[in-house]
C-alpha cells in the first residue's frame, strides 16, 4: 500500500500549501509545476490519474459532475478531494490533508470523492 500523492488544482495550488505538504514528506505537484495552467478540469483529472495522484480542488461543482460521470461510465480516477473555496485557512487545509494521508492509502482513494471538511472538523 502506498502513500497518497497530491495534485493541487489551479485554484487550490497555493505555494505555501504545497510547501507545507512537502515539508511533511508528502509528494505533491501543482498545476503550475506540471505546466498545465488553464487546462480543463476533465483534462486535469485524466492527468492526475495517469500520474497516480489524488487531485485537490476548490471546484466542487465541476469535480462532483466529473466524478459522477466517471462512475456512470465505469471509468477510474485516482481520487478527488474537494473543499469550498476560501472556507479554510492554509493551515486548516494542510492539517486536513495530512490527516487524510494518515487515514487512507493511495489505493483506498481510487474512485473516491472526499470532502476535506471530514478531516478538518475532527480536530
Amino acid at each position: 500500500m502506498s502513500q497518497i500523492c497530491f495534485y493541487l488544482d489551479e485554484d487550490a495550488g497555493k505555494k505555501s500549501l504545497a510547501n507545507g505538504l512537502r515539508n511533511a514528506g508528502i509528494d505533491v505537484m501543482t498545476t503550475a509545476e506540471a505546466d498545465r495552467l488553464g487546462s480543463s478540469d476533465a483534462s486535469q483529472l485524466i492527468w492526475a490519474m495517469e500520474q497516480r495522484r489524488v487531485i485537490y480542488s476548490f471546484n466542487v461543482g465541476d469535480f462532483c459532475r466529473l466524478h459522477k460521470a466517471y462512475l456512470e461510465q465505469q471509468q477510474k480516477h485516482s481520487g478527488i478531494v474537494l473543499a469550498p473555496k476560501q472556507s479554510y485557512s492554509i493551515g486548516e487545509q494542510l492539517r486536513g490533508l495530512l490527516k487524510l494521508v494518515e487515514s487512507m492509502k493511495a489505493e483506498d482513494m481510487a474512485n473516491q470523492l472526499v470532502f476535506l471538511r471530514k478531516y478538518i472538523e475532527n480536530f
